[in-house]
């Protein structure tokens, strides 16, 4: 896929199916480590031992899935992620969020201290018919205090829209005004656990660019960005 696509590198993102399972993600960073950085699940208290050996193995950062974990609306499991911040930190690692940031009104204020980098997927993961809402402005506040980056992925999770997903292009018009050197892009593929109808990579591709609309941040985006947060 990523030589279709003309792509160098890849960041493989550990799905939730397989909780801290990170076997089947580790075996594939042996195949190409030059090529493939990974992001894994782990718990809150993982030792400082085991992170440092998945590290050596191409790690780069955690994902975690608050979709599944947040303790009621507007709440999060503050105490685990400052553990886990606290652990990683040395590792110069991130936390990757899965979330939607709309459900989170006092987002920067709740997340803002942990003092590792951020990680927001699909441009904040939002429903397109919700529009700007008051945890989006607290991510962008994250992003403008340089402590947040915003993936540019799966358009096709906010909508329920065909290609090419018209309700979502405000959403990245915006991020790419507001916060154009917090912003990475990702394909999402393999696009596990979708119920729209599964989208063509080249098109996702396709879309991004014509995000930009002219805007010189192709090379940022695709290549400066995600070399300093995954260290290729």
């Amino acid at each position: 896929m990523l030589d279709t696509l003309g792509i160098e590198r890849a960041v493989l993102v550990q799905p939730s199916v397989y909780g801290t399972d990170n076997r089947a993600m580790l075996d594939a960073l042996q195949q190409d480590p030059i090529r493939l950085r990974g992001v894994a699940v782990v718990p809150f208290d993982i030792s400082a031992d085991d992170a440092k050996t998945l590290h050596a193995q191409g790690v780069r950062g955690v994902r975690c899935n608050i979709v599944d974990l947040k303790d009621g609306k507007g709440r999060l499991p503050l105490d685990g992620l400052r553990q886990l911040a606290h652990t990683i930190r040395p590792l110069g690692w991130h936390i990757e969020f899965l979330m939607h940031v709309n459900e989170f009104d006092d987002l920067d204020r709740q997340l803002g201290d942990l003092g590792v980098p951020l990680v927001f997927g699909h441009l904040g993961y939002v429903p397109a018919e919700l529009g700007s809402t008051p945890g989006f402005h607290g991510l962008l506040e994250l992003a403008h205090a340089d402590k947040a980056w915003i993936k540019l992925t799966a358009p096709y999770r906010l909508t329920r829209e065909p290609f090419p997903y018209s309700s979502t292009a405000s959403c990245a018009d915006l991020l790419l005004r507001e916060a154009p050197n917090r912003l990475v892009w990702g394909s999402d593929w393999p696009h596990v656990f979708i119920k729209s109808p599964m989208p063509n990579d080249g098109d996702l591709l396709n879309l991004f660019l014509r995000w930009l609309g002219g805007r010189d941040l192709i090379h940022d985006i695709l290549v400066a960005h995600p070399s300093e947060l995954y260290g290729f």
